[in-house]
């Protein structure tokens, strides 16, 4: 059977959420987050505010420069849950094989409907019409716009759905992978950051088609990516959808008014994002075998450091215990913090209380 599969993501989704319920909003360089004379950063900016190259993860502060006309607006994360809620459920109504990839996109893999005797180009072509009544559907239930890609599998399916936004519809047919990836640059490529796109620069491998080509081995910049590095070059990507519904990770975080390194401050947040993973583990009824910590310092370099168990916790206090550790272990306080976060992964069922271990 021929693999087909989609790639939906919503256009500016946080922004055009905002646009749609506030008509005045409309036409407008709309930027969600904190408003620029405060700390924060952008959520999301809509298409007219990315005109002035403005991005999310971006300080606010940079984003009101960027965009003196920029309209800021405080995010709803709870319209926006709700919202996603919708679009998934009208994928359902496509097919249950569904990969949530966060809120407003996600793989599908629709090869079921394809005709089994089709060639994979056919089968990939065949689901153009499904891919616009997703996209009528979404309109029509959301009054809002998603861009589809589809092709063979997950890496080019996402790169299909970027092509063309906002309102896309993209189809990369196997027998055109290599010819499209080609001019695109290697940063194009999930898992190429920053620094090894820098290095495979200096190896004068600027595009996705000088990977293609080359034999220099890219170990030295790739590590153990590199093998991957080379298949997602040519187009191959063997990865299944992961179908289960299971939280993987929960994490709680505080960016501060001012950058701090003052102990009583970063304990009392500490404690706080304790408390709140905690909860959130006790609503799920999971507890956490890996325990992280977060810094984001003043310059934005940031770093993460974790820890791995072999009992689960559950509790705020065995929480807030394990990142104080961390950071001391690490000696990540260097200076004064624009950020703190906990998080925790690897979840499990929690350990009875008559069974648990002292530490």
């Amino acid at each position: 059977m021929p693999r087909v599969i989609m790639h939906m993501d919503m256009d500016a989704f946080f922004a055009s959420v905002e646009q749609r319920d506030n008509p005045a909003y409309r036409g407008k360089p709309v930027i969600v987050g904190s408003p620029p004379d405060q700390r924060g950063v952008v959520c999301a900016a809509s298409y007219e505010a990315r005109k002035f190259k403005v991005r999310s993860a971006m300080p606010s502060r940079t984003a009101g420069r960027l965009c003196p006309a920029g309209i800021f607006v405080r995010p709803r994360m709870e319209v926006y849950r709700a919202e996603s809620a919708r679009i998934m459920a009208i994928l359902q109504e496509f097919t249950p094989l569904i990969e949530q990839v966060s809120v407003d996109e996600a793989y599908l893999d629709v090869s079921a409907h394809a005709d089994p005797d089709l060639e994979v180009d056919a089968a990939i072509e065949a689901a153009r019409p499904m891919a616009a009544a997703i996209k009528q559907r979404i309109r029509e239930v959301c009054g809002l716009t998603a861009s589809v890609g589809i092709s063979a599998n997950k890496f080019l399916a996402k790169l299909a759905s970027d092509f063309q936004k906002p309102d896309g519809l993209t189809v990369i047919l196997d027998r055109d992978k290599i010819d499209f990836l080609r001019p695109l640059p290697v940063s194009a490529i999930h898992g190429v950051g920053p620094v090894t796109a820098q290095g495979l620069e200096a190896l004068g491998l600027r595009t996705i088609g000088d990977l293609q080509t080359t034999a220099q081995p890219l170990e030295g910049v790739a590590g153990s990516f590199a093998t991957r590095l080379r298949q997602r070059a040519l187009g191959n990507d063997d990865r299944e959808l992961d179908l289960s519904e299971e939280r993987k990770s929960i994490s709680a975080e505080n960016t501060f008014l001012n950058d701090t390194d003052e102990r009583p401050k970063l304990r009392a947040a500490l404690k706080e994002m304790a408390l709140d993973v905690a909860q959130t583990l006790a609503r799920h009824g999971v507890g956490a075998l890996t325990v992280q910590v977060k810094v984001r310092y003043s310059d934005f370099t940031t770093l993460t450091r974790q820890l791995r168990l072999e009992e689960p916790v559950t509790t705020n206090r065995e929480l807030y215990r394990m990142a104080c550790y961390l950071l001391a272990r690490h000696r990540l306080v260097t200076g004064p913090l624009r950020l703190i976060g906990i998080g925790v992964s690897t979840l499990v069922a929690p350990v009875q209380p008559q069974m648990r271990l002292g530490f």
